[in-house]
């Protein structure tokens, strides 16, 4: 019966550690077949995009989490239940501006990045982990929130830390239906 619980998680490291590579392999195919880092970018986001669309179902479902009534609260969920619940980490949150609408993840390990040591040569503008913006996006919008989701400092490209900067726009508009009488 112990066993059970080492197995799962040797289990869960080759899991993460088969992702990772995979994620790997799959950065650099895209960086085969684009020239501009733009266009592998924007790939990525589009790619985490429509996962975040169907991600969020799940992690409504398994995380039991209620409804938020502030963008705060929204960012905390996502770094202290979803990056956890997802990737295994906690990010920090930090408030970037009055309004109480921008907001920043601050990422002291990246899994994404765990086997990678520096970007490709001659690819300074590749946002490498540009999918994680692009999942947290798509996860947003289904929400109703439009968000703007980007890198703004990344420990690839030298910079201390990871941080990715969430701006949200606006809600989006719920339809309401009301009953024929």
């Amino acid at each position: 019966m112990s066993r059970s619980a080492p197995r799962r998680t040797e289990n869960h490291k080759i899991n993460k550690d088969l992702f990772v590579l995979t994620y790997g392999a799959l950065v650099a195919q895209l960086c085969k077949d684009y020239e501009k880092d733009e266009d592998v970018n924007k790939y990525l986001d589009k790619m985490g995009y429509g996962i975040g669309t169907r991600l969020i179902e799940d992690f409504l479902a398994r995380s039991c989490v209620r409804r938020c009534h502030s963008y705060s609260e929204i960012t905390d969920i996502i770094a202290q239940v979803a990056f956890k619940m997802y990737l295994g980490i906690t990010p920090s949150v930090a408030c970037r501006n009055s309004s109480r609408n921008e907001f920043s993840l601050i990422l002291d390990k990246n899994p994404l990045v765990e086997f990678v040591e520096e970007l490709p040569a001659g690819r300074s503008s590749l946002c490498y982990c540009n999918l994680l913006c692009g999942i947290i996006r798509g996860a947003l919008e289904m929400v109703h929130l439009t968000a703007d989701v980007t890198f703004l400092q990344d420990r690839l490209k030298g910079d201390s830390v990871t941080e990715i900067g969430i701006t949200f726009l606006k809600k989006l508009e719920e339809k309401r239906y009301r009953r024929k009488k």
